[in-house]
């Protein structure tokens, strides 16, 4: 698999938290795995006393590197449009634009094989999980160049919405049926132990004890292989490449 690439797009740093254990998996196997980030996360932090602004971005920035490294990816591609406010078409009528072309300059450089992002639901409902995810459909349904039809959707899982927040619960109509996830890619424990370091990396989003727990939760529901929906037809059963 050597000559294969692997391009996952996020929102945010975490983001990758519900496939982490299938990316060290591959990079394991000689994959080349990146990761591409489309905000800055200045917006977002559950677990830190830093304001929302640079200095938080400039940490998440850090915390996405440390995950690449425990997963044994490629560092981070930071696109750094601005956080929560990918759909602010009112103030920025061009930034959807502007994304979507910085977007395809980079998957048309990296020309991966697969691809791997949220689904239509954002996995947690997110506005800008949603809208990466249809800015990269979007891309492959337009034949972009360097933009495979081989494409992915992440979800999380009912297990680490309760593991998440417990008093919480998994929202109301998100999460997709189980008969989309035709795609199982399993994993060893090894990996598993990276995406549990990887997701520890996020300081500023999760205490030790939420890392743990979705972790378990998330090695729960994956035992029979972690589940991914195909965009489109003809992917392969337990590999994304095949």
């Amino acid at each position: 698999m050597a000559s294969k690439t692997l391009v996952t797009v996020w929102a945010h740093a975490d983001d990758e938290t519900p496939v982490a254990p299938i990316l060290a998996r591959y990079a394991r196997e000689g994959v080349q795995v990146y990761t591409i980030l489309a905000t800055d996360g200045a917006q977002g932090g559950t677990n830190t006393s830093i304001a929302r602004g640079p200095e938080l971005a400039r940490v998440r920035g850090d915390e996405a590197r440390c995950a690449s490294e425990a997963l044994g990816i490629h560092p981070p591609i930071l696109l750094g449009f601005p956080d929560a406010a990918l759909g602010n078409y009112a103030a920025d009528p061009s930034l959807l634009y502007r994304f979507t072309q910085r977007l395809q300059e980079e998957l048309q450089r990296l020309r991966p094989d697969a691809v791997i992002t949220w689904g239509p639901d954002g996995g947690t409902g997110h506005a800008d999980h949603r809208i990466v995810s249809t800015v990269v459909t979007q891309l492959v349904r337009a034949g972009a160049p360097g933009v495979p039809e081989r494409l992915f959707y992440a979800s999380f899982p009912a297990e680490g919405f309760r593991a998440l927040n417990p008093a919480r619960g998994v929202p109301p109509f998100l999460l997709p049926q189980p008969k989309y996830f035709s795609t199982h890619v399993p994993f060893t424990a090894a990996d598993a132990g990276a995406a549990q370091r990887a997701m520890a990396c996020h300081k500023t989003q999760y205490s030790e004890d939420v890392v743990q727990r979705v972790s378990d939760a998330m090695a729960s529901a994956s035992r029979e292989g972690l589940p991914l929906a195909p965009a489109f037809s003809g992917a392969g059963a337990n590999d994304l490449f095949r």
